[in-house]
């Protein structure tokens, strides 16, 4: 058995042995606090990795962005909202947060995940949007 702890990571991977068959594989394994998001209307749900990563992979699909790449930008939103002194956290605050992080890792990834969580409506908005961007890029 071999133990790794990542460099800013909240996941420890191990190397693993079956004794059966002797095989090897890999786990990973994430600490677990209960983060609660506030949504829109006031309700509240419990912070679900899948979810977040699911919107995510919808904005980056078709993308050059590795799966390391993904866990890395999900390790690192996570690791953020479990630092913070509330576990209590809006979800206009993990969306902020995840559309900051897509800026700098695809600009294309970022205007899709923006057009879904500012709720485009128009063509215009994508203007505007790209126009943003162009001028801090």
């Amino acid at each position: 058995m071999d133990k790794r702890d990542p460099e800013e990571s909240l996941t420890t991977r191990r190397r693993r042995e079956c004794l059966k068959c002797n095989k090897r594989f890999t786990t990973y394994e994430r600490i677990e606090t209960d983060l609660i998001v506030i949504k829109k209307e006031n309700s509240r749900e419990k912070f679900s990795r899948e979810k977040l990563k699911a919107g995510i992979l919808k904005a980056i699909e078709k993308r050059p962005v590795s799966l390391e790449q993904l866990n890395k930008l999900l390790d690192n939103i996570e690791a953020n909202l479990r630092n913070r002194s509330s576990s209590e956290i809006s979800s206009q605050v993990i969306g902020e947060l995840v559309m900051r992080k897509l800026k700098s890792l695809d600009q294309v990834a970022y205007i899709r995940f923006a057009s879904v969580y500012r709720e485009f409506q128009d063509p215009s908005s994508f203007i505007e949007e790209i126009k943003i961007l162009s001028k801090k890029g």
